[in-house]
């Protein structure tokens, strides 16, 4: 396994000295030694992939020096645009490196929305004329394979991708790991809200622990999931999915459960919502202010303002809830008040260790919940 300082000290010495992108579980090790080591002027967590590719490509137009942007695979579709329309050596040619954590690869078990993408990743960067080295746990001289794709993305003024396979970093521990005072956890709070629900509610849940946690408190409660959509993949389009669904179902009203980098990732579906969401629709963010699912790096959840950007997204109202007293009071009025409604809970990173996954399949779910919207 690789140190992750050997990989950021060889990305120093090869010119590359700023980092963005979105954090992944295959590659926290190394996205927690840059929050520690990079420093704030050259290290921005940015909300999607895309936006972290027109990050890097400033860079590159203020310094004349290629940046490094890391992501999951799953990241790699909201990156396509601009690689293709803006990095493209075809059209501005600007040269980067791309980390790319590499989910789902075949012969190796993972979750159901990972199997696709990683199936088919390289194809797809093979489709976009991208060339990509491969780094595992049993990879050597190190410096010398980033010198060639740096090498090579300079040479090109192209982007040059990183493919990162599982287990190839050593564990590393996020030093600056901010902690926050809040008494409620995620779980905690959604166990909170579904309890006190009228209990015939559409529920959509965001991507990660969220999800995960949603469907073990139906478990232990030994209630039925026909009720809920797990969004396991598609980070940040929860909303989206839950306004389509309410337009369709006004009899019934509809709660979307997001994360507060989820909700970043892809901030103007909020206006969407805002703007065109029927009465029965509820957006409930739940905000730790980190990528908690996959190492717990920072997001902007704590420095934005959510309840002036819900106002202005045309929301009827906007609130916010910290203890479980505020969350009690605020479900009375997400059950007697016309929305579109917006409620931030802010809560504290814990989660446990021993969260488990769903047991059926993305399809399964599908299958039920279509059943009983149709009911």
């Amino acid at each position: 396994m690789i140190e992750p300082k050997e990989v950021y000290d060889s990305f120093i010495q090869n010119g590359i000295k700023f980092f963005t992108g979105v954090p992944d579980s295959l590659l926290k090790d190394f996205c927690s030694y840059i929050s520690d080591n990079a420093g704030n002027e050259n290290h921005v967590i940015s909300t999607n992939e895309g936006s972290a590719i027109a990050l890097a490509a400033g860079y590159y137009l203020a310094t004349s020096q290629p940046a490094l942007v890391y992501m999951q695979n799953s990241g790699l579709g909201n990156s396509v645009n601009p690689i293709l329309s803006l990095a493209d050596s075809e059209v501005y040619g600007i040269p980067m490196i791309l980390m790319i954590g590499w989910r789902g690869e075949p012969g190796k078990k993972d979750e159901p929305q990972h199997v696709k993408q990683g199936r088919v990743m390289l194809g797809i960067l093979d489709a976009m004329e991208l060339p990509y080295f491969i780094l595992d746990k049993d990879s050597d001289n190190i410096n010398e394979l980033i010198q060639n794709a740096v090498r090579l993305s300079c040479e090109k003024n192209s982007p040059v991708a990183l493919i990162v396979r599982e287990g190839a970093f050593k564990k590393y521990d996020l030093k600056n790991n901010d902690t926050n005072n809040y008494t409620l956890s995620r779980e905690e709070t959604i166990g909170l809200l579904i309890e006190n629900l009228d209990g015939d509610e559409i529920i959509i849940s965001t991507t990660g622990k969220a999800s995960r946690e949603l469907y073990e408190y139906r478990e232990r409660k030994n209630q039925s999931h026909e009720k809920d959509f797990l969004t396991v993949g598609s980070m940040g389009h929860s909303s989206q999915i839950a306004l389509g669904i309410a337009f369709q179902k006004k009899n019934k009203k509809v709660y979307v459960i997001d994360g507060d980098g989820a909700l970043l990732m892809h901030l103007g579906a909020a206006a969407v919502c805002g703007t065109a969401a029927p009465d029965n629709f509820r957006h409930i963010l739940i905000n730790n202010g980190s990528h908690e699912s996959v190492g717990g790096q920072q997001t902007a959840g704590f420095k934005v303002n959510f309840l002036e950007m819900a106002k202005a997204c045309g929301y009827k109202s906007s609130s916010s809830a910290e203890t479980r007293d505020d969350v009690l009071k605020e479900i009375g009025k997400l059950k007697s008040e016309k929305g579109p409604l917006f409620l931030e809970i802010k809560v504290n990173k814990n989660s446990r260790s021993d969260l488990g996954r769903p047991t059926a399949s993305p399809c399964q779910n599908k299958e039920i919940f279509m059943k009983y919207l149709s009911d």
